[in-house]
């Protein structure tokens, strides 16, 4: 299930899965896309652990397409700071989410006009990811 967020967030519920297993399920999903990159992977529950706190089980994942964000990135320089786009894998007792920005969101943010195609095949492509990564598709 997909719940766009009031604050420019898509969250994608999967209720069957652990945060670990979503990762490894978007980490494959991405290496076998041939214009995607998986960038970076931040484990952010770890970086608690190290500090002596607790966080429920939550990972970033940094993705980039350079076909997709170097023309946003053109268009608004300042994109840059919303890209690559990340998705994060968080879990709580109501099951798996994952959440990424909705590029449109991004795009009102940097003022990069609504029609630009990047936008569409984005958020077509993260949606894909999204659903992968919480067992949905």
């Amino acid at each position: 299930m997909t719940n766009p967020l009031p604050n420019g967030i898509i969250e994608t519920l999967g209720t069957s899965t652990t945060v670990a297993q979503a990762g490894e399920r978007l980490t494959n999903a991405v290496e076998a896309h041939p214009k995607l990159g998986l960038i970076a992977t931040v484990d952010h529950t770890a970086g608690a652990v190290k500090a002596g706190l607790e966080l429920e089980p939550t990972v970033e994942m940094f993705i980039g397409n350079p076909n997709v964000g170097t023309p946003l990135m053109q268009l608004a320089r300042t994109a840059s700071i919303d890209l690559p786009q990340k998705m994060v894998i968080t879990q709580d007792g109501d099951g798996v989410r994952v959440l990424h920005n909705d590029p449109q969101y991004i795009a009102d943010r940097h003022g990069i006009p609504a029609d630009t195609p990047e936008l569409e095949t984005a958020a077509g492509a993260l949606q894909n990811l999204a659903n992968v990564a919480a067992g949905i598709a």
